[in-house]
């Protein structure tokens, strides 16, 4: 029996362990180890969720501890199980891992795909904040236009009770607050429940799939609505890859960024509106060179303001989605192209003003820049966040969030949201093919 560490972030490693590990008598998982999200170390995967091998459930432990535990628990290999990361990062780690004794393994998608009974579209990106959730909703509303059920899932957020998580329906926003999610969790779930569609989440991905298909109010499709740039946990029947050509060479260069791109049926092109056309055609012959057989979607993401008043000629506070900005290396999201065509006087910088939780991500982020990243994975986070709003000396809040902030914090300053959908420039466009995948 091989020893195993899951190195992980709370997502993907639950996915790989219970596709591939769990019930696997050749296999004894050790511990997982955890990065990019905060405070998940710490507690145990547990044994409701693990199985009868692992009565005790399993620890997590931080990653920072990895070459300690090799050692001090005989680990014979490790498996890497985050996404949106950089290759240097990914080999990085596994010299760190080859240097303890263990061996360095990386699973793919033959054996963590599930298949459904369902036809199932993926929507998944070469990095973070490409664009995925305006995409699928372009999609869901194409298809809902047709009087098709379509069910979305999301990859996995479970920061929560990961017992009460294994499988989580959210078919109004009363759902969000019966689940207890944080700032992320909502700004994924949110957009669909307004729309009329039911979004799945949770922890175990076969029984929710399984609950998918059996939706009580229909299910015709599954909507695979990927995290970060990690590949399907559901084998696709049509899968899009969104890139991002304000990051050109990145859907090259990112783990696993690059898988979505070589197995895609279809590529998004998106905010070619507000690119450069350098940068564009880099992104384009890039995924040519990999995969001659996409179709190349050209999509823009045109951005709308409630009050254009409260940012013209005003010092703002910009708020942006946060993992977009930390772990996804953007220096500007929506908020920030908002308040600059509209005409803001200035952009303050939160960075002195940042308190508690925030000012730590401004450290372990220092390229986020004068942008406030809305980090609300808990209850302090999202108090720090008030907080820093309420320090930071502004005349106006720009929130470049995919909800309103409003409704979460007091924000005691004047603002305005920031709204953007995907708009497909030309042909092909998502009618085009999705009229051709329904045919099929």
């Amino acid at each position: 029996m091989k020893k195993v560490i899951i190195i992980g972030a709370a997502g993907r490693d639950f996915h790989n362990f219970n596709t591939y590990f769990r019930g696997n008598k050749e296999f004894k998982v050790v511990a997982f180890t955890a990065a990019q999200i905060p405070d998940i170390d710490g507690r145990r995967y547990p044994t409701e969720l693990a199985g009868e091998l692992y009565p005790a459930g399993i620890p997590i432990y931080a990653e920072q501890d990895l070459p300690k535990l090799i050692k001090e628990l005989e680990v014979d290999i490790c498996v890497f199980s985050y996404s949106d990361v950089p290759y240097p990062r990914v080999m990085g780690v596994s010299a760190i891992v080859n240097a303890a004794g263990a061996s360095f393994m990386l699973l793919g998608t033959a054996d963590t795909m599930i298949k459904s009974t369902k036809p199932v579209i993926a929507v998944c990106a070469t990095r973070t904040g490409c664009g995925k959730s305006q995409t699928s909703r372009r999609i869901i509303e194409i298809l809902m236009a047709k009087g098709l059920k379509v069910v979305a899932v999301r990859h996995p957020m479970p920061y929560g009770d990961l017992v009460k998580q294994k499988v989580q329906r959210f078919a109004t926003v009363e759902d969000l607050k019966k689940h207890e999610c944080t700032i992320e969790e909502m700004e994924e779930y949110e957009p669909h429940v307004v729309r009329g569609n039911v979004i799945y989440a949770g922890v175990d991905y076969e029984a929710i799939l399984r609950a998918a298909e059996q939706d009580p109010d229909g299910c015709d499709i599954i909507l695979w609505d990927g995290g970060n740039n990690d590949f399907p946990f559901y084998k696709p029947d049509l899968m899009v890859t969104v890139a991002d050509p304000h990051r050109p060479g990145h859907e090259l260069n990112y783990y696993p960024g690059e898988v979505n791109v070589r197995i895609a049926d279809v590529v998004v092109i998106n905010k070619i509106d507000s690119a450069s056309s350098e940068a564009i055609e880099t992104v384009r012959a890039n995924i040519r060179k990999v995969n001659p057989k996409a179709v190349i979607i050209d999509g823009a993401s045109p951005i709308k303001v409630d009050n254009l008043d409260i940012i013209m000629g005003k010092r703002v506070l910009v708020v942006e989605d946060g993992p977009t900005l930390t772990h996804g290396e953007m220096k500007i999201g929506a908020g920030v192209v908002a308040a600059q065509k509209s005409g803001a006087a200035e952009l303050i910088d939160p960075r002195p003003y940042a308190v508690g939780k925030l000012a730590e991500t401004f450290r372990i982020y220092p390229g986020v820049g004068a942008l406030l990243p809305a980090m609300g994975y808990g209850d302090e986070q999202v108090r720090d966040l008030e907080k820093t709003i309420e320090a930071t000396p502004c005349d106006a809040v720009v929130i470049g969030t995919p909800i309103d902030l409003n409704r979460i914090i007091k924000i005691n300053k004047p603002n305005t949201r920031v709204h953007y959908d995907l708009q497909e420039i030309g042909q092909p466009d998502m009618e085009s093919v999705l009229q051709k995948f329904l045919k099929k």
